[in-house]
């Protein structure tokens, strides 16, 4: 199975994922190069019966697992994570053998954007975690976080975004996938710490009342998007967009 690509991001790459989710990247200086990963249908819907799986298949899952190859932290809202039934990453030998190579952990780790934590300790995405959990709450939440994540505390009365990612920066993360949900993509949009959106549109209408891809304030002005890749599988499509490079990057090597 493979997608077909109309408008490559990287011409010469050997392979139709990496023409589509590859090419060069720039670093902002004080935090990672976030990118976001999400699915809708055609007329904006996110979930079906609550999940977003109702709106994926077997390509969109290649793309999924594609950036979370390259990722070296997954973020995700509490929202999502319940909606979803996160579990830790576990990508294949080929993944891992070329994480390592590229000087990366072997896995990704997993981090939760949360004011009201629902994880107990026996849960897979921290019992099973080969790199720990990373909850992330403001300082003055009152909530119990689970044994063996790691947790930090950036914030009053709700999560300081911009601080957080400067915190996951200091600790070595270089990229950051955001897979939701649309809260804490709003909030991150709207904050301006967002570098790529890959957006997969399910061919269907779902009508109902799921959230849009962004949750929040209306974003005045809007944020400007620019395509840098479009891909194809059956009636599916894959867009890539760029939001905007922040001052002073640096190449992602």
């Amino acid at each position: 199975m493979s997608i077909d690509v109309l408008i490559p991001a990287d011409a010469s790459a050997a392979t139709p994922l990496g023409r589509f989710a590859g090419g060069a990247r720039a670093v902002p200086p004080h935090r990672p190069l976030v990118l976001a990963n999400m699915v809708a249908s055609v007329d904006g819907a996110t979930a079906v019966d609550g999940e977003s799986r109702g709106l994926s298949g077997p390509a969109d899952r290649e793309v999924f697992h594609h950036l979370r190859g390259l990722a070296d932290v997954v973020l995700a809202g509490s929202g999502t994570m319940r909606a979803d039934n996160y579990r830790p990453a576990n990508p294949s030998d080929a993944v891992r053998r070329e994480r390592v190579a590229r000087g990366q952990h072997a896995v990704p780790g997993i981090a939760v954007v949360t004011r009201s934590l629902r994880l107990d300790d026996s849960a897979p995405l921290v019992s099973q975690a080969e790199v720990a959990t990373v909850v992330i709450t403001p300082e003055d939440a009152d909530l119990r976080v689970p044994a063996g994540a790691d947790h930090i505390t950036v914030g009053r009365g709700t999560v300081d975004l911009a601080g957080a990612l400067g915190l996951l920066h200091e600790r070595g993360a270089r990229l950051v996938l955001c897979e939701g949900g649309p809260t804490l993509l709003g909030n991150l949009v709207a904050a301006g710490l967002v570098d790529e959106l890959f957006l997969t549109l399910s061919p269907a209408l779902a009508a109902g009342n799921s959230s849009r891809l962004l949750s929040g304030p209306e974003l005045v002005p809007m944020s400007p998007l620019r395509l840098r890749a479009l891909a194809r599988f059956g009636d599916m499509l894959f867009v890539r967009y760029d939001v905007g490079a922040a001052p002073g990057s640096t190449p992602l090597r």
